[in-house]
């Protein structure tokens, strides 16, 4: 009885490893077969890396104002009794626009030309009385002064009447308006604004590390997002003299031609300066970059280093062909970019080929297959299509 028990257990034993063994033998197979196995290609399109003479630029934010711009008010009080523009139209330097009633202001200047005329009659009858002795010196001096006097008075009363017209300080276009026919207008009171919109200027900030290198003349091109896709050329008008030493930056205007009156006072402009000095960069196109927290990285092409004792892969059915091509992940310096280029400041050398599409689909080692059959051309000034 106990040497059946002892056999049973054996062929138990037998049977069970050999289940187990089996199934050890065919995980470890098929682990090896994975990791032996060869990883797809990944298609992608190339291109090589250029080096570019590209002139210095700097790029800013800046702020459109106008040559001449303000909002006109009246020195003096009264009622409104004439609106001579229409809001929105071009005006002349000394257009009228808007008169106040100045009626008493005339009255007061009529009483005080009577005075003038009166006084100037007495003077010239007391220069008669002093020529016969009959009046002393003094009398002639006084009457003088009284002329003198009251014709001051006269050119004051004046200036007080013509403060009661409004008139245009300089060429340019109002806005609306904001007072009307019969309205109390208050000294100060706001009446319309008036800008001069051609030319304009446009004032950005630059860090001190550019003072000496921006002078007056250099050339200048703004864009705007109301018209992205207009650049409007000028040149820098002044310089300011002085640095914030709160921002550590100084302020330069830019005057930029408007006769089409697309750019307005108030508008945010980005300024692209050119300055006259150049430099060899390495460019590549902007969609080699690939973005990451780590830092900014392309996938440059190389063949494969072929092992001499390795085996050739033997193709498998329905896998794409064959390749001698993989990629390696290259962590770069970007610089400055210019259209669809971008400077790459370290890590690239000329004539390099590096990967443009397929980036999500990439690693170190990734086998490739190169198809540059379709692919668009990058330039350092892109333009929309027409029509």
């Amino acid at each position: 009885m106990t040497k059946r028990m002892i056999i049973m257990l054996v062929l138990v034993t037998v049977v069970f490893g050999g289940i187990f063994g089996m199934q050890y033998m065919g995980k470890k197979g098929m682990n090896a077969y994975f990791d032996n196995m060869p990883v797809p290609p990944a298609a992608i399109t190339t291109t090589r890396t250029l080096q570019q003479t590209w002139q210095t630029q700097i790029e800013a934010p800046g702020s459109i104002t106008a040559v001449n711009g303000t909002t006109l008010t009246s020195e003096a009080g009264g009622l409104v009794t004439a609106i001579l523009f229409e809001s929105g139209k071009k005006v002349k330097k000394g257009d009228l626009l808007v008169q106040l009633d100045s009626a008493d202001e005339r009255a007061e200047l009529a009483r005080l030309q009577a005075q003038l005329d009166l006084s100037q009659l007495n003077s010239k009858r007391r220069e008669k009385l002093y020529g016969l002795e009959a009046i002393s010196k003094s009398d002639v001096d006084t009457s003088r002064s009284e002329v003198l006097s009251a014709k001051a008075a006269v050119e004051s009363q004046r200036a007080k009447l013509a403060q009661k017209d409004i008139r245009a300080p300089f060429d340019g276009t109002v806005g609306i308006r904001q007072v009307n026919l019969g309205e109390y207008l208050p000294p100060g009171g706001p009446i319309v604004t008036l800008q001069s919109l051609d030319p304009v200027d446009i004032d950005f900030d630059l860090p001190d590390q550019r003072v000496g290198q921006v002078e007056p003349g250099f050339p200048v091109s703004v864009t705007t997002e109301a018209f992205p896709d207009r650049s409007f050329k000028g040149e820098v008008l002044a310089i300011e003299p002085r640095v914030d030493p709160a921002t550590r930056n100084f302020k330069v205007r830019a005057r930029v031609p408007n006769p089409d009156l697309m750019l307005r006072p108030g508008q945010f402009g980005k300024v692209r300066l050119d300055l006259p000095v150049s430099q060899n960069v390495v460019v590549i196109p902007r969609t080699a970059i690939d973005y990451s927290a780590y830092g900014n990285a392309v996938y440059v092409v190389h063949k494969k280093k072929q092992d001499p004792n390795a085996k050739p892969a033997e193709p498998m059915p329905g896998a794409p062909p064959p390749t001698d091509l993989e990629v390696t992940q290259r962590f770069v310096k970007t610089g400055p970019v210019r259209g669809d280029f971008i400077a790459i400041l370290d890590g690239l050398k000329e004539g390099e080929e590096i990967a443009t599409s397929g980036l999500l689909k990439l690693r170190n080692g990734q086998p490739v297959i190169v198809n540059n059959d379709v692919t668009s051309k990058p330039v350092a000034e892109p333009t929309p299509p027409q029509g």
